[in-house]
């Protein structure tokens, strides 16, 4: 074996590949290979892109290594009851030595407008200490989480540690651990925003927030790589077919076309062509000559 060769070989232990053949999942298969490949490193975005899969698809296959045990101490971050029962003296002794985490003990509250309880100053530390989130970044983090629940509830509603600690395990899993990936992902999500206001409309949702499953639906369509047209193509065949705006129909559509290479309006209307042709094709070859006419017509005479 060359040198080249043997660089670029990764090593996938008899015991790890049991696992994944025995899960019978390709998913999660073709996610430790990423993982792998990368390090050690999970990013679920890069490894939607790299996959071509959806990112809840990823995020669903992560789980899968996890529960097999596969991840090793980074799987912790898919479970939300890992952090270990920290003690009120545990977080005493921190506010004491580390100036970091008093000032955004402090900065927390201010934001919040509220000071923290045991339960509250729990979470942030269990986000601080066990996430490994440095200090800038969850403030960032809770800074979103904040516009991000006026959004939603208006003005006067902030959001609970709870919320904020779910989605400090989305950056986490994400592997936000700078300032500078925060301020990269919030771009994205802000596009993402953009766009899915604009789907709203094309979809003939107006003065209500999408709920959580229907966001998923939108951010699956997404990331397979649709924009508007084509998704509105959908919709008029959803409607068309069903009288309404059936999400299971409209998706069971998407996913087709996603399976077969079509995400834009041109590919889709090529990609119908060539199904109407061959079924064209289909029907004149199945129809019957004049000479196969000429015996069915004999054949009927004589049972008369």
């Amino acid at each position: 074996m060359s040198d080249s060769i043997r660089e670029k070989s990764l090593c996938l232990s008899s015991s790890a590949a049991d696992a994944l053949i025995g899960a019978g999942d390709g998913s999660a298969a073709l996610l430790y290979l990423f993982i792998l490949r990368s390090g050690g490193v999970f990013d679920s975005e890069a490894a939607a892109a790299a996959l071509s899969l959806p990112r809840d698809a990823v995020e669903s296959a992560f789980l899968k290594l996890t529960r097999l045990g596969l991840l090793g101490k980074a799987a912790a971050l898919a479970r939300e009851d890992a952090p270990p029962d920290y003690s009120a003296e545990d977080i005493r002794m921190r506010l004491d030595e580390s100036s970091e985490f008093r000032g955004l003990v402090q900065e927390t509250q201010r934001r919040l407008g509220r000071i923290l309880s045991g339960g509250d100053l729990t979470i942030l530390f269990g986000i601080f200490d066990y996430l490994g989130l440095p200090a800038e970044v969850i403030l960032t983090l809770i800074t979103y989480c904040i516009e991000e629940n006026r959004r939603r509830y208006g003005e006067g509603r902030m959001p609970t540690m709870r919320y904020i600690e779910k989605e400090a395990y989305v950056w986490a899993r994400r592997s936000i651990f700078t300032q500078e990936k925060a301020e990269e992902y919030l771009r994205r999500r802000i596009e993402a925003k953009k766009r899915t206001e604009e789907l709203k409309r094309v979809l003939g949702i107006r003065n209500r927030e999408l709920s959580p499953t229907e966001e998923k639906y939108i951010a699956a369509w997404i990331d397979m790589g649709f924009e508007r047209d084509a998704i509105e193509l959908a919709y008029d065949k959803t409607v068309v077919k069903t009288g309404e705006l059936s999400w299971a129909y409209m998706n069971s559509i998407i996913k087709n076309w996603h399976s077969k290479g079509l995400h834009t309006v041109s590919e889709i209307n090529e990609g119908d062509g060539r199904r109407e042709a061959k079924k064209s094709a289909a029907g004149k070859a199945e129809a019957p000559t004049p000479e196969e006419f000429e015996r069915m017509r004999r054949y009927l005479d004589k049972m008369i």
